[in-house]
């Protein structure tokens, strides 16, 4: 089992920035790959970032140049540093993994962008 808890999210105004962590607990080495996703009202939920253990990364194409995946192999813990925030990026962020057993998410983390 796999548990993760997001943290940091809140509210800003356009322009601003944010970061995110997920921390992850149990049996964390089995996950190889860590991704953060966004869920918007009324849409489906999608990758924004990933992260592999070695530390290479993927980005959507919209958040490339404006957010940073990170890892903290030490402490377990993923981050996401979102700059120039807009308020489509309004969404419940979540981040994930996936082993063996199956995939784990987290309860999520609210980020509001306000214009």
């Amino acid at each position: 089992q796999v548990q993760f808890v997001e943290s940091g999210g809140g509210l800003v105004q356009a322009g601003g920035s944010l970061r995110l962590s997920c921390a992850a607990s149990g049996s964390t080495f089995s996950i190889d790959v860590i991704g953060w996703y966004r869920q918007a009202p009324g849409k489906q939920r999608e990758l924004d970032a990933a992260i592999r253990r070695g530390g290479s990364t993927n980005y959507k194409d919209s958040v490339k140049d404006r957010f940073t995946i990170s890892r903290d192999n030490a402490k377990n813990t993923v981050y996401l540093q979102m700059n120039s925030l807009k308020p489509e990026d309004t969404a419940v962020y979540y981040c994930n993994g996936v082993n063996f057993y199956g995939s784990y998410w987290g309860q999520g983390t609210q980020v509001t962008v306000s214009s």
